[in-house]
């Protein structure tokens, strides 16, 4: 008898996972490896190291880098923005001393590491880096121009400029068709039909234009290589003398490509939109490719974004796909020597000078304008590409140092006049002061102040986050001699600078300084309580406020809505001027749908002498599909001592507030609602505003436009409570019959509510 066959253990799930992860791996790795290739040769020619180098680079930083990082998805290599410092360096010490360079650098970037102090290099501001790189881009993109036309990168960008007339008078045809060939290809190819695109650009330019100037059998020059991979291998020379420009040159390349590298860092992890980075062990990881990379005779290592973000893209799920990229290289290097030495110079030029102008990007010139850091950005960038990196970027630090420390010792003062004088008013002037206001900023003061003319009306608007003794005294000075020559001064903090003990010196400001935003506080905390009985006073007050300073920031969200109108929540509360909707909800334009009336009533369906609340309940069910009905009742409400003092209210009012009356009866009659509030300890008129939501909400459920909804599950119904005493808000838990307070996030869950879906914050 045949044994039966056992059946197959199935795999675990974690193996499963495990091989679709290393799957996308495998398939990203070889993506990133075809795009590292062309541009690891670029670089190392563009710095005039041996072209071995750059593969050498891309070897150790992919696997290295890739094992021991801090950002696992992050791809490491030589990189554009240490080509100007590397080939300096080479230029004054030779390709020897350079290696031990770059191997000294990785050493104090693993001191780096090890120090914890990576995220300080987060602190250098945008504005200098982008100028930077912008700068290596130009300075690599006019050197390589010369290459492109069949010439050799000159020293210096301003002598690359000088002599690219004579280049362009005695250009090479041959190599001059390779680079525009190359360059046609990078523009061109992104923008062609998927998927095409999905092929690296820079592997189909120079593959293709190689084999194109092979058949043709052009007469370009090509890469040259002494040898395999293994006889490329220098070990690094100790330095001769110059130990003060070697240990610069340390310096240098170990800050820039920290700096390089954390940025980058970053910059993947925002596109990857997941995982964390260790910006500490990235710094030892990046080290310690660095020291490998200098003792085998390799180029500087840094962070790329242009492999890591094409990683990502690829699908990359962990570090496998990185350090896989790395072997990829070292096996392309070792078994396909003789394809590298095919490749015209002229093919690599083309590549690098787009990718040099691509470090120029107009999007960081519009941002570094917008911050006002725009002369920054272009100090650094000069500097980097007419005087050398290290100086540029030091200029553009000291610069961003100088104008954060004018930001935050000096103030913008500005006056301008409101309205014309007449015969009954005099002339009204405002005056604008933003900023700190220290003694620095009196000179700018006293200057702008005595341009307002004796005896008219000044509103002075300190729009300030510090105000020092020196420029209080002046402008407490200022104001009592303007009020002598019959004019008034009224001085309104904006901002929450005060002067604490003004020594009976009384500057004259609003009554206190607000605690909420403009938009949010009452009239009577910010405005001047005037005696001209103009009631409309106030209102123009708070128009002319909106019309300042909140209008620049709603109106981007109210060209949003100006077609139509999506709210997410019909919002029912009392007509009481203390319940502000927008405030206690933090909503904003097109959020509620709100609708008030004395006590936050709902007449029952089918009652056609009162159908406005209806009305808009089938308009907000209906039409504008809200998912939510909210019923907002209060503490103290005036309904509700009108219910209680029911044989007192007549006319129209009372005719109204019969509405409320099943509300007073069930809570005579002892509603669960109304006996958890009796628990509370609160008063009769707050409990019989707790059991009015409940039952307004039970009455809501009857109206055949939101039984249908919620049948349906479209729309859920609940209560609030507002507590003005607490300035808290409470949500009717009608599964326990009480008010509770609202989900949070330290209590996440959701509370039950009948026919609706659960509550959460």
């Amino acid at each position: 008898m045949v044994p039966p066959i056992p059946a197959r253990t199935p795999l675990p799930a974690a193996h499963h996972r495990g091989w679709t992860v290393l799957r996308h791996d495998v398939a990203a790795s070889l993506v990133v490896f075809l795009v590292a290739v062309p541009l690891s040769l670029g670089i190392a020619v563009a710095t005039g190291a041996p072209v071995m180098a750059g593969l050498i680079a891309a070897v150790v930083g992919g696997i290295v880098a890739g094992l021991f990082g801090g950002s696992p998805l992050q791809v490491s290599g030589p990189a554009a923005g240490l080509t100007v410092v590397v080939a300096d360096l080479i230029v004054q010490f030779g390709w020897g001393v350079m290696c031990a360079i770059t191997a000294a650098a990785g050493l104090l970037q693993v001191v780096f590491g090890l120090s914890r102090v990576a995220r300080a290099a987060l602190a250098i501001s945008p504005a200098v880096v982008h100028a930077m790189l912008a700068g290596i881009g130009i300075t690599i993109a006019l050197g390589q121009l010369h290459v492109l036309l069949g010439g050799s990168a000159r020293t210096g960008a301003l002598t690359n400029i000088v002599e690219l007339p004579t280049q362009l008078a005695n250009v090479h045809g041959g190599a001059a068709l390779v680079g525009l060939a190359v360059i046609a290809v990078l523009l061109v190819w992104p923008r062609l039909p998927h998927p095409l695109p999905s092929i690296p650009a820079p592997l189909v330019a120079v593959v293709g234009v190689t084999a194109l100037a092979t058949m043709l059998a052009l007469d370009v020059e090509r890469v040259t290589l002494p040898g395999s991979l293994l006889a490329s291998l220098n070990l690094p020379d100790v330095p001769g003398g110059s130990w003060g420009g070697v240990l610069t040159g340390v310096l240098t390349v170990a800050v820039i490509a920290s700096v390089e590298s954390l940025l980058s860092a970053v910059a993947v992890e925002k596109i990857a939109k997941g995982g964390k980075t260790n910006f500490d062990r990235e710094l030892v990881g990046q080290g310690a490719a660095n020291t490998l990379s200098g003792l085998l005779g390799g180029l500087p290592v840094t962070g790329v974004i242009v492999r890591g973000s094409t990683n990502v893209a690829a699908g990359a799920r962990t570090r496998a796909s990185a350090v896989l990229h790395g072997v990829w290289v070292l096996l392309f290097s070792v078994l396909l020597v003789g394809l590298i030495e095919l490749i015209p110079l002229a093919a690599l030029a083309g590549l690098l000078v787009v990718i040099g102008v691509g470090l120029v990007k107009v999007a960081d010139l519009r941002t570094a304008h917008r911050q006002g850091e725009l002369v920054i950005y272009l100090v650094t960038m000069a500097g980097v590409v007419f005087l050398n990196l290290l100086e540029g970027v030091l200029i553009g630090l000291g610069l961003s140092l100088l104008l954060v420390l004018r930001r935050v010792v000096c103030s913008v003062v500005h006056a301008q006049q409101v309205g014309p004088p007449s015969d009954a008013e005099p002339a009204c002037w405002r005056v604008v002061v933003e900023g700190t206001l220290s003694f620095l900023s009196v000179p700018r003061l006293s200057r702008v102040l005595a341009q307002v003319p004796a005896g008219s009306h000044v509103v002075i608007e300190m729009v300030v986050d510090f105000l020092d003794h020196a420029a209080y005294d002046h402008l407490a000075a200022w104001q009592r001699q303007h009020e002598c020559n019959g004019g008034t001064v009224v001085v309104d903090e904006v901002g929450p600078a005060r002067h604490n003990g003004d020594g009976g010196n009384g500057l004259a400001r609003r009554a206190r300084i607000p605690a909420l935003p403009r938009a949010f506080s009452p009239w009577w905390a910010w405005q001047v309580q005037r005696d001209d009985h103009d009631a409309l006073q106030p209102l123009f007050a708070g128009v002319r406020e909106y019309h300042r300073r909140s209008v620049p920031e709603v109106l981007p969200h109210l060209e949003q809505l100006v077609a139509e109108q999506r709210p997410r929540a019909f919002f029912l509360t009392c007509a009481d001027s203390r319940v502000v909707p927008n405030v206690v909800t933090s909503s904003g334009p097109g959020d509620l749908f709100a609708v008030r009336n004395l006590g936050n009533l709902v007449p029952p369906p089918g009652n056609e002498s009162d159908s406005s609340v209806a009305a808009s309940l089938e308009y907000a069910v209906n039409h504008l599909k809200v998912p939510s009905i909210l019923v907002c009742g209060h503490s103290g409400c005036a309904a509700m001592h009108g219910l209680l003092a029911r044989g007192t209210v007549t006319g129209s009012l009372g005719q109204w507030l019969r509405w409320g009356l099943p509300s007073l009866a069930a809570m005579r009659s002892g509603h669960p609602v109304g006996v958890a509030a009796t628990a509370e300890g609160r008063d009769e008129v707050d409990r019989l505003a707790m059991v009015n939501v409940a039952l307004q909400v039970e009455t809501l459920r009857t109206h055949p436009a939101v039984r249908d909804a919620v049948a349906a599950s479209r729309v859920q119904v609940a209560g609030l409570f507002l507590d003005l005493r607490t300035a808290r808000l409470l949500l009717l838990d009608s599964a326990a019959e009480c008010f509770v307070p609202v989900p949070d996030d330290h209590n996440p869950g959701g509370l039950a509510v009948p026919g609706v879906a659960t509550l959460a914050t």
